[in-house]
């Protein structure tokens, strides 16, 4: 939950070299929809005192999905349920396919939040969902809990036994119960080679509250965002103390953690380096850290690119749009451990608007490429909220959201949700649509109307060489007012 952050779909693939135009051919897709009833719709918990906070209770928001390594066919996605308007939601839910997101018959739920039935009364909200496997097929559901005011947080995680269907009672990693502390953005990775292994990350910092004036946070001085890492090394019967990664002179955000062939970690992470969070040249990067055993010592960060501001904006009224904004994303290459990153950009276009931004290391992470857009859009058209992934023969995929099909109607706003994938190491790319449009100005309004900070991306099939997409998409003109968007999973063949 970052402060810092603001029709029939036909899959099309079109061949890109970039700056090349497109050729065009047509295939269809089939979107399942993964999420249904909301089991908390009812429940009263949550209400921020005294500024009458919006609870979108139906309303699906911000997926991620993981697929267990020892049956391509089972994968979980978890994403937050009854999303509130400033911040969090009632709880988070997790869906599980069995037929390699085919269908998704199984729902459950960690207790992360007194309506999903926690006996913590603090935890009345729940954000940021993030699912993993170890090397036996446990999952691994992490949530930041936390309290109405926003005073209190914690960031909690709890296990699901390799063929259970009950997931145990979390473990906390962190509390904090004063406002000079908020936990935010975490993940969670399990090694795929280290059996029983999971290693667990967030930030720790000073931050004000979700509700907060966009503008005001470029204000503060006072903001600082410590690293913080802890692991199991037993299966989730014992965690380490939390412990930070760096110096605290540094403000990171989404921080997440891949592990490469050899056995290194790399953390990926948006920086602001120096005191507060202004931007300014050389002040806010893309950047890296490592650690070569198993995350017992860190190095310093590693730079892999400045980041130029963007704000996504309604492009007919200017007003902001929540996404991803600098989030980092990254996959590594099974073969021979080439890390990918990707994260939204103003760096490609005069304008600053917001891109698709790629590169790659081919050393373990400590020299990086210079960032390529990817994103194949029309000149001027944003697009945000890119994902990335590595089938085991090594394409390289991304999923983005974008504006194309924007009218001028300006009581909507069309939005489409593409892939792209290259077998060249991202010297060319294919795209093939695979939702859309929808409109999105009907997406739950968290300073803008928000579908997540990220989605899911993960790798599947018998060979490991097809994607699923793990998504959410809002409805054009919804039913119910307060739910207004679903869960959806897309499974591409590149």
């Amino acid at each position: 939950m970052p402060r810092l952050r603001l029709l029939v779909p036909l899959t099309v693939p079109v061949a890109l070299v970039l700056g090349a135009s497109p050729v065009l051919a047509y295939t269809a897709v089939s979107p399942v929809l993964v999420s249904d009833a909301s089991p908390w719709a009812a429940c009263l918990d949550g209400q921020s005192p005294g500024d009458g906070s919006t609870n979108y209770a139906g309303a699906e928001v911000e997926p991620f999905v993981a697929v267990d390594p020892t049956d391509s066919s089972h994968i979980i996605g978890v994403f937050q349920q009854d999303r509130w308007n400033d911040g969090g939601a009632h709880g988070l839910r997790a869906a599980s396919s069995f037929d390699g997101g085919q269908t998704w018959p199984t729902k459950s739920f960690a207790h992360f939040s007194t309506c999903s039935g926690s006996t913590n009364t603090d935890y009345v909200r729940a954000s940021d969902p993030w699912v993993t496997f170890d090397t036996d097929g446990n999952a691994y559901q992490i949530s930041l809990s936390f309290s109405a005011t926003q005073v209190i947080s914690a960031v909690l995680v709890s296990k699901l036994p390799k063929g259970g269907t009950m997931w145990s009672n979390p473990t906390t990693l962190i509390r904090d119960v004063v406002g000079f502390h908020f936990n935010d953005k975490e993940s969670i990775t399990g090694d795929p080679a280290r059996p029983g292994y999971v290693y667990a990350v967030w930030d720790r910092g000073t931050f004000p509250s979700d509700s907060r004036n966009f503008r005001s946070f470029f204000g503060s001085h006072a903001f600082r965002g410590q690293p913080m890492f802890s692991r199991t090394t037993d299966g989730g019967q014992t965690w380490s103390p939390a412990v930070g990664m760096a110096n605290q002179n540094i403000f990171t955000i989404g921080n997440q953690i891949a592990v490469l062939p050899d056995g290194t970690l790399v953390d990926i992470f948006q920086n602001f380096q120096g005191s507060g969070v202004q931007p300014s040249p050389n002040h806010a990067t893309e950047a890296v850290m490592v650690s070569r055993d198993a995350g017992l010592t860190w190095s310093q960060p590693i730079d892999i690119s400045n980041w130029t501001p963007e704000l996504t904006v309604d492009p007919d009224t200017g007003s902001p749009i929540r996404t991803g904004n600098g989030l980092p994303d990254l996959a590594v290459d099974p073969r021979n451990g080439t890390i990918y990153a990707t994260w939204e950009d103003g760096g490609f276009s005069p304008d600053h608007h917001a891109d698709v931004a790629l590169s790659k290391s081919t050393d373990g992470g400590h020299k990086w490429s210079t960032p390529v857009k990817v994103n194949s859009s029309p000149a001027g058209v944003q697009a945000f909220t890119p994902q990335v992934a590595v089938a085991s023969d090594g394409t390289v995929a991304i999923t983005y959201y974008d504006f194309r099909n924007n009218t001028t109607d300006q009581t909507t706003l069309p939005t489409d949700l593409w892939f792209i994938s290259s077998a060249n190491g991202g010297g060319s790319w294919t795209e093939k649509h695979v939702d859309g449009p929808f409109d999105i100005d009907t997406a739950p309004n968290s300073r803008g109307p928000f579908l997540g900070d990220y989605e899911g991306l993960a790798v599947t099939g018998a060979t490991l060489q097809d994607f699923l997409a793990f998504y959410v998409r809002s409805y054009n003109t919804p039913a119910d007012p307060l739910n207004r968007s679903d869960v959806f999973s897309v499974r591409i063949n590149h």
